[in-house]
């Protein structure tokens, strides 16, 4: 009997040893693990931008890193409070002086850019511009509505990186797994990276002042994406990234039409999960392959979680928020 259950147990145990020190076996399950249990908790207690839970989560998961240190955390968690620190300052008081806002949001872009361009925090760097025009642009419209965002983001980022440590516990890497070596923060004055700084400063303040003068709260996300499509200034990095992100876009969008009808017909909270776990494992599978296509599939992940969330609400369309998110993409294609 030990035996005979030795010979029908031992294939299980190789194919779990297997997956065990494969590295790209391991990134594919814990991606798809954090992804699914942010989205099984967002949306099991749905707080206000629970929906950015599994977003950020699928982001830091996607990127060909080793677990995060405890440093590394805390000090992107840090990052986050101080990020939407500055864009509250800006919502709640810059914004009463157009011309001052104006000029200070020069000064922070270029700033943010520079940094960047220097080897600086990817995180930190994303985070402070998505946090001054967000809040700003809120804030032009209601105080108390750029605050409680605020709070909210701060939160879930924190939460999202508590996620990433999560999965990596639930599933470690390889302990002989190779790294890319990152490059590091390069100290002093940089002209190449002051030059491209200027260039993206140049490129989005126009139109930034023109959203923050007309109060186009209803369009930022072509002002968001405008920016993030500017964090590298040459013309041709920043097309193919509004190209990368067009065609992430229609890729989420067929999936989430086919995930979002699915939910439909089957309105359960435990078929969502399992659904979810499903859908990222084959999205995981395919951001961790060798394919040119690799490039597409975190972010279109990152369009069906969008598109799907705000078509689940009563009233909500899933095929107009899906036609206007492409058109707010090409818009920012074309301005840059």
């Amino acid at each position: 009997m030990s035996t005979e259950a030795a010979v029908k147990i031992s294939p299980l145990r190789a194919w779990l040893r297997s997956i065990g020190q494969d590295q790209t076996r391991v990134r594919i399950i814990r991606y798809a693990l954090g992804v699914t249990l942010s989205a099984a908790i967002a949306y099991a207690y749905n707080w206000p931008l629970s929906f950015l839970l599994p977003v950020l989560t699928a982001f830091m998961l996607s990127l060909p890193l080793p677990m995060p240190s405890l440093a590394t955390g805390l000090r992107n968690m840090l990052h986050t409070l101080m990020a939407f620190a500055l864009g509250l300052v800006f919502a709640l008081f810059f914004l009463q002086f157009p011309f001052v806002f104006i000029l200070m949001l020069g000064l922070v872009m270029y700033h943010l850019y520079y940094y960047l361009n220097r080897g600086g925090s990817l995180w930190l760097a994303i985070m402070g511009i998505l946090a001054v025009l967000l809040l700003a642009m809120l804030g032009n419209s209601h105080e108390g509505l750029a605050a409680g965002v605020s709070l909210n983001f701060v939160w879930t980022g924190w939460l999202a990186m508590i996620m990433v440590w999560l999965a990596y516990l639930l599933v470690p890497d390889p302990q002989s797994a190779p790294y890319p070596k990152a490059p590091g923060f390069q100290p002093g004055y940089s002209p190449a990276a002051a030059d491209a700084a200027l260039r993206s400063t140049v490129v989005i303040l126009p139109l930034a002042s023109l959203f923050f003068t007309l109060d186009l709260t209803s369009y930022m996300l072509v002002l968001i994406f405008a920016a993030l499509f500017t964090l590298k200034p040459e013309l041709s990095a920043g097309r193919q990234a509004g190209m990368n992100s067009l065609i992430s876009t229609l890729l989420g969008g067929a999936c989430a039409w086919l995930f979002y009808w699915l939910i439909v017909a089957v309105p359960e909270y435990y078929f969502y999960v399992a659904l979810m776990l499903l859908t990222a494992l084959f999205f995981g599978i395919n951001v961790f392959s060798d394919r040119p296509t690799a490039k597409y599939y975190n972010s279109a992940l990152i369009a069906l979680l969008i598109l799907v969330n705000g078509s689940m609400g009563e009233g909500a369309g899933f095929t107009e928020k899906f036609i206007m998110r492409v058109i707010l993409i090409t818009l920012a294609v074309i301005y840059i």
